[in-house]
């Protein structure tokens, strides 16, 4: 699995074939799981450990940015919340799960985290760059007209 810097140096080289668009504090990517159609990472360009180490108007462009994508997933999907999430645990760098939320999703697994998910049921619909190119060119629409 490459790591947050490889892919921007993917996004930047145009071989990440994940890639919604360029935003101005970073590359809207969709994730490798698509469990939930749509689930984004806006991932911060340059690469920062985190949204601490960005001065106050880089923080709040990242998360406008964050938002922005949010408001996109609303307009094209049938996501009726979006839920966002910043942790960098696992993967130290600055990047941001932007979740579209359905009600098909079971009442009990839709009032909780996105990774409440049973992992088996996260990774059973991965990234697929035919299918899901028809969504991300409807998000880049979304997303641009925004900015």
């Amino acid at each position: 699995m490459p790591t947050v810097p490889e892919r921007v140096e993917a996004a930047r080289a145009g071989t990440n074939p994940t890639v919604v668009c360029r935003m101005p504090s970073g590359w809207v990517v969709l994730c490798d799981m698509q469990f939930l159609s749509g689930y984004c990472i806006l991932i911060a360009d340059p690469v920062v450990a985190s949204l601490n180490d960005l001065g106050r108007a880089k923080r709040a462009e990242y998360l406008c940015d964050m938002a922005t994508v949010g408001d996109a997933l609303l307009e094209v999907t049938s996501a009726y919340r979006i839920n966002y999430a910043i942790a960098g645990n696992s993967d130290p760098y600055l990047h941001a799960h932007i979740v579209p939320r359905y009600m098909s999703e079971p009442e009990n697994l839709r009032k909780g985290l996105p990774w409440s998910h049973p992992k088996g049921e996260m990774d059973t619909v991965l990234f697929d760059a035919e299918r899901d190119r028809a969504l991300i060119q409807q998000l880049r629409w979304a997303i641009e007209k925004r900015l």
